[in-house]
């Protein structure tokens, strides 16, 4: 059965994130250390906050529902190119969702989803973004905590 939704291709997702407002900058990233396939550790040392993670996540600027699909009945077109978010909560633990945001390539390097709060080695950054993670810490944690209370 074909799930409805839009394809995306990478020259639009990369044409999308060149139009998310600016991050922190490369010196304000915390350090964080991985764990086998985790982040165990919130980078911000609280755990964050899920309503805000939830606006994030469907928030069209923040790209997350241009590739995945999940529970936002309000949003008409999802993305079917990643794996659906229902149920994120139940196949991975919050350490694996953050470095998953983090930087996925460490997981797979051939991924095509961003890297969201790493700056250095990476190809074809537009300008307006090098030196520059795409999400905070604090965004990185509020969509952690809202990733893991989606529960099948």
């Amino acid at each position: 059965m074909a799930r409805e939704g839009f394809r995306i291709s990478a020259p639009l997702l990369a044409g999308a994130l060149l139009a998310l407002p600016g991050g922190v900058a490369a010196q304000d990233l915390r350090s964080y250390a991985v764990v086998g396939d985790a982040i165990p550790r919130s980078l911000t040392g609280a755990v964050g906050d899920a309503a805000r993670g939830r606006a994030l996540v469907v928030e069209r600027s923040s790209t997350c529902i241009l590739c995945h699909s999940g529970p936002f009945p309000e949003q008409k077109f999802q993305g079917d190119l990643a794996p659906d978010l229902s149920g994120s909560g139940s196949h991975a633990s919050e350490g694996q969702l953050r470095l998953r945001l983090v930087d996925a390539s460490r997981l797979n390097a051939a991924t095509i989803m961003p890297s969201y709060y790493r700056v250095d080695g990476l190809d074809r950054v537009g300008t307006l973004w090098r030196g520059k993670p795409i999400l905070s810490a604090e965004q990185i944690e509020d969509i952690v905590a809202y990733l893991v209370s989606l529960r099948e």
